[in-house]
Parts: structure tokens; sequence; C-alpha cells
């Protein structure tokens, strides 16, 4: 995606969904002789899902200062996906048969690939960063049209500050910067992988992954722990109701996904809190660099600071949720419910919004889809934890999400490297201020005593 744009990754992903669609409608016909094909149908419909997923990430970065709020409205619609599996049952028990449903769940796929061959751009959408700054300079007659980058205008910075500017950047400095420019090129692929922000998020992510997965793939053994207590010869009218809970806190629970449509613009605001009263550079017709009007917040600076808060905020959220999680009664798990589902949403939506701030435009693709990766591997480390609660623990979970919920706190230690980086953003930034405004000032004496200089020869002269 990030080589060849989303349009042809989204052409191959729906195609795959649509064709994934058709082979498990003709599966069912006659299942005992075609099952086979499902094993190829249930690949192909992950990959193209998420082939759609990943290109419409992209899609975000049309919105200007708003970029975050519409990449987590897209998260949180992934994440509520899970609600049309409800609704495909209800459909099925109307009386529309299955073969039906996936055909036009094919349809419907068809209808995504046609939409993407007629609207989706054969490039990939640009960062706000990267069309934000433009000037028309006139030459000799001609007007040129010149796109520059906040990073790109350096270059137009006095001796004394390139020789601050030229010393070798960390691996975050080189990486935290959403977009460079383009006769500069970007920044090796190798130094935003091996960036402390990128290694960091990766913990945090693989961790929250394992505690959200663990919970829903053990939800229904939970439940049946809290209704019986471990009881090993539980009476025929315990097993009728703890079946009767089961489902019902099941479905309580898919319902509740659809939270994450509602929850996650929440973040996606936190995320962009004040990027409109950020300085833009202006690039004068003679190259100068300066801010329009009165001085305003650094846009690194504040997006890291958005940053801090989302994940802070989130992780909060997660260790509410171990905590709630930890107490014996059945009603008060509707609360864990909520705050698994906001949860959910806000660490994709927050490890995305980061990604889009501090990353390349030409990386975010790489990096979300790596990030994914390792976290899923991290995560089948649920099905141990499983096997270990229904085995030697004989269902309760207790110790376990005892354990996730410490485990859970190293997710401050992200917001906790956040603050650091922007702490050390903020000491550089205030030493080219002073550099600046000493310039300036030395400039402006000079000046004078040139004027004062030209006063003296001209009353000589008469």
């Amino acid at each position: 995606m990030d080589k060849f744009g989303p349009r042809p990754v989204r052409l191959f992903g729906s195609s795959c969904f649509a064709l994934s669609m058709v082979l498990i409608a003709a599966a069912s016909y006659d299942p005992k002789v075609l099952s086979a094909l499902i094993f190829i149908a249930v690949s192909m419909n992950g990959f193209g899902g998420i082939c759609l997923t990943f290109t419409s990430l992209t899609l975000p970065n049309m919105f200007g200062n708003v970029r975050s709020t519409i990449l987590s409205l897209m998260f949180g619609s992934y994440a509520s996906s899970a609600v049309t599996f409800p609704g495909v049952k209800l459909i099925y028990d109307v009386g529309v048969s299955f073969s039906v449903i996936f055909w036009l769940w094919a349809g419907f796929a068809c209808l995504v690939f046609l939409n993407c061959f007629i609207n989706w751009p054969g490039e990939s959408f640009p960062g706000p960063e990267d069309i934000r700054y433009s000037t028309i300079v006139k030459s000799r007659g001609e007007a040129v049209d010149h796109k520059m980058t906040e990073e790109s205008s350096f270059s137009q910075d006095t001796p004394k500050e390139q020789e601050v500017t030229k010393k070798q950047p960390s691996t975050d400095e080189a990486a935290s910067d959403g977009t460079i420019a383009q006769s500069q090129g970007s920044p090796p692929f190798y130094r935003s992988v091996c960036s402390p922000i990128f290694l960091w998020s990766i913990i945090t992510m693989a961790m929250s992954q394992l505690r959200i997965i663990f919970f829903m793939g053990a939800l229904n053994k939970m439940v049946e722990f809290l209704v019986t207590h471990g009881d090993p010869n539980p009476s025929e009218e315990l097993v009728k109701e703890a079946e009767e809970k089961v489902n019902l806190y099941s479905s309580i629970f898919g319902t509740l996904q659809l939270l994450c449509l509602v929850s996650c613009p929440l973040i996606g605001y936190i995320m962009d809190w004040r990027m409109k009263e950020c300085e833009d550079v202006v690039i004068s017709a003679e190259g100068e660099k300066s801010t329009s009007g009165p001085p305003k917040r650094d846009r690194k600076i504040q997006k890291l600071t958005n940053a801090i808060r989302a994940f802070i905020l989130t992780n909060t959220l997660l260790v509410i949720f171990g905590i709630i999680s930890l107490i014996d009664n059945l009603p008060i798990q509707v609360v864990s419910f909520v705050l698994h589902t906001a949860v959910r949403g806000f660490i994709h939506s927050c490890c995305g919004g980061l990604y889009a701030a501090v990353y390349p435009t030409n990386h975010f693709g790489t990096l979300t889809g790596l990030q994914s990766m390792i976290s899923a591997v991290f995560a089948l480390l649920q099905q141990p934890l499983f096997m270990w609660m229904v085995g030697p623990l004989k269902g309760d979970p207790y110790w376990i999400n005892l354990g996730l919920l410490v485990f859970s706190l190293i997710g401050y230690l992200l917001p906790g490297y956040l603050f650091y980086h922007r702490r050390q953003i903020t000491k550089e930034k205030t030493a080219r201020d002073s550099l600046s405004l000493s310039q300036s000032v030395q400039q402006s004496n000079s000046l004078n005593l040139t004027n004062d200089s030209a006063k003296y020869q001209t009353n000589g002269n008469v």
C-alpha cells in the first residue's frame, strides 16, 4: 500500500472478499462434498477484509486537522462490525436461506469493488503536512509553484541556525514529523521501525490485544463460573440457569459492540485537540520562513501532548476494566463490557493516530501492518491461558485476570516515553527560538549602526 497506493490493494482485497462469499455460498449447497472450500474461503475473507480495512485508514488524510477524529471513526466502524453477525442470524431465523445471504453479501462486495474502481485515486492520499505549505514565486515574469514542508524550509535558516540543525538527529527526531520534503526524501524505513516510539507502541498494543482477546474468548466460561462458582456437581436447575445467563450476557456483550462506533470519535477528538491553533509556516516570495499571525502552539509538540493524553486515558480505562473483572458479581460485569468495548476501539485509534502524527505518510501502512501482525502473534498466548483456566484453575479466572491487570500497567510506559520525548523537543525549540531572537537583535543593532553611520557621512559632505 505504501509503494503502490491504496487503490490496487483495495481492488484486490474486495475481489478476494467477494470470491470468499461466493465460495461459502457454493459450499452450502453440498457441505459434505464442498466443505474443503470453506478453508480457502475463510482465508480469502480474512485477507480481503484486512486489505479493505487498512486502505480505508488512508482516507482521513483528506480531513486536515481532524484527521485523527475521522481515523478513529474508521476504527470504530471496524471494531463494531461484529454486530453484523447477530443481524445475519436474525435474517436466517426469519427464513432466508444461508446461500441467499452469502450471495447477497458477495453482491455488496462487488459494489465495494466498483466504488473503488470509480472513485478511489491511483495515488495515495497525501497527508495534511504534504500539502500545507505552498507559495507562488514570480521570477523573470514566470509563476513557479513550490510545495514546501516545514522541514524543507529549514534550508532558509541563517548559517548559525544551520550549525545547530546539522547535528545528527536521533532516531525519534528523524521520524517524529509526519512528512519530509520531496527534495530531501523520506527517512529510511528501518529508522522508523527502530525508533523507541514504535517499539513501545508494539509492547503496548501486544499487551492490550492479549487482555482484550482473552476476555472475549473466555467470556462464556467466566459467566458460567460466576453462576456456578466452580461447583463440581451442579444441580440441573443451576446448569439451566448458567446456560440462560451465558446466552443473555453474550447477547448483551455483542450488542454493546456498537458503542465502538460512538466512543471512538471521542479519542480522535482528543488526538486532534487544539490542532487548529498550531502555527503554520508561511514561505514568502523571497524564500524566507515566518509564522503567520501571533505566536501559536508548535504542531509537533501539540501532537505529542494529545497522544500522551489519549494513551493515558485508554490505559486507565483498561486498568479499571481489569479491576471490575475481578469482582464476583455478574450484573456489574456489564460495566466491564462497556469498558472493554471502549478500550477495544480506543487503543487502535490511539496507535493509528500516533503513527499518522509522528511518522511519514509513506510508512503508515507498513508500520500499521507490522504492528498488527506482531500483536496478533503475541495474542496467541490466550490459548494456553484459557487451557490453564479451564484445567488447573477449574474455571476460576481470578488469578489470570489479576496477572493481566498487573501486566496492563506497562501500558503507562509509552505515554511516559512520549512525555520525555516531548520535553526534549521543547528544549530544542526553546534553544532555536533563543538563537533566532538573538540573531534578530544583532541584525537590528547592525542596521541601526549602519543608518547612524550614513547620517554622519551625509553631514560631513554638507
